[in-house]
């Protein structure tokens, strides 16, 4: 009996002000993607294995929660909304030579380690731009991201913005195998600058190629980064890589965005399927991203529809968690009233109920009774906020 009372590690129960906060706060970031012209769009909470198979890029199977239908299918717990996204929208749009804007909202399950001290299960609300693949494109989605931090209530943030064609490209002028660039992107990553050092001073390449690689992880920082980073290779691909992020940030500089952008080119992602800008939002009060996303021009080609695309997710309990620490309040919406009244006043308590609801007035009807006195209940008022406590 005792242990059903709680929750498996890695999720928890969210109840009274909490939840109505954070459902407060989901709904004013669902107002603002909308307002960009996304529409809402549901996926189930399992879809197929190969949805998030090795292929795709996406999480590793071994942090997925796998279970079997009846005909023998493996299912998993969707751990990121990307791919079943691209799987929707290449089979209702297939043939649609138009952009579409979509947005969703739900929960992803990740089966981590706990020393890890994550989340299992984790609320996010994202957009996804797909069929455009434009600079245009993904400086609207950052500008959104940035106005979705702000309507949350964040003052301090910053968006980090790399593009991972810079690595890639270098990488595959390098000749380096899949092992040592994996090993190498995590160190960068990482912004472990020896041990890329040490990695790279094992291989056969020139000096200016391991110059170049060893000079990513301090490459942050404001525009002059991009300035750094052309005089480091003469390699097309990564010079193009960095000329398209100076345009998103001319475009951003139009938006009115650009103070909170600055350039990461050593930013990594986890998932693969990424071919172009990446991106993490950040702010004070959490060690975790609270806001990310990036380019993916070939994920929608494993589902039989090729088309560019761009996207993001914020993570609403981390946003929740930074909102707290930085004591920024984020007000529910509505009033909250309690009628109190004893037995024989319940057609009156219950009309004037009804004309405060009428106007928007969030009102609980408390019947009085030995087993609940009128003490008890103001105790119960003062603990839950109400705001006004009507007696009848």
């Amino acid at each position: 009996m005792q242990k059903i009372l709680h929750t498996p590690e890695g999720v928890r129960d969210i109840y009274n002000k909490e939840c109505e906060q954070k459902l407060a706060l989901q709904e004013r970031l669902h107002e603002v993607i909308t307002s960009y012209g996304y529409r809402d769009i549901e996926t189930p909470t399992f879809e197929f294995f190969d949805v998030f198979s090795r292929e795709v890029g996406t999480t590793p199977s071994r942090e997925l929660y796998k279970f079997f239908d009846r005909e023998g299918n493996t299912l998993v717990l969707r751990p990121d909304f990307t791919p079943p996204v691209a799987r929707a929208a290449a089979k209702y749009f297939l043939n649609d030579h138009m952009a579409r804007r979509l947005t969703y909202l739900g929960s992803t399950f990740v089966n981590t380690s706990s020393y890890q001290g994550r989340l299992k299960e984790t609320t996010q609300i994202g957009g996804e731009l797909i069929g455009e693949g434009s600079a245009d494109a993904d400086a609207e989605i950052i500008a959104l991201s940035v106005q979705l931090l702000q309507a949350a209530g964040l003052e301090e943030f910053q968006i980090s913005l790399g593009h991972c064609g810079f690595f890639d490209a270098l990488v595959k002028e390098a000749q380096l195998d899949e092992t040592d660039a994996d090993e190498l992107r995590e160190l960068i990553s990482n912004k472990n600058t020896f041990g890329a050092q040490k990695l790279l001073s094992e291989k056969s390449l020139s000096d200016a190629q391991k110059k170049c690689f060893a000079a990513l992880p301090s490459l942050f920082g404001t525009e002059e980064v991009l300035d750094r980073a052309e005089t480091l290779t003469e390699n097309k691909d990564a010079l193009r890589a960095v000329g398209r992020l100076r345009e998103i940030l001319s475009i951003l500089k139009v938006y009115g965005v650009e103070d909170y952008v600055s350039f990461d080119l050593g930013l990594r992602s986890r998932y693969m399927y990424y071919t172009g800008i990446l991106f993490r939002g950040y702010t004070y009060g959490t060690g975790a991203p609270v806001l990310k996303g990036g380019r993916y021009d070939g994920l929608l080609g494993h589902f039989g529809k090729d088309a560019p695309a761009v996207g993001f997710v914020a993570e609403i309990d981390q946003l929740l968690s930074a909102l707290s620490r930085q004591n920024i309040p984020l007000e529910t919406p509505g009033k909250r009233c309690m009628v109190l009244y004893e037995g024989a006043k319940l057609s009156e308590a219950i009309a004037r109920a009804s004309g405060l609801r009428q106007k928007g007035v969030h009102v609980e009807l408390v019947r009085l009774s030995d087993e609940r006195t009128r003490e008890q209940c103001m105790e119960y008022a003062a603990a839950s906020g109400f705001g006004q406590i009507i007696e009848i």
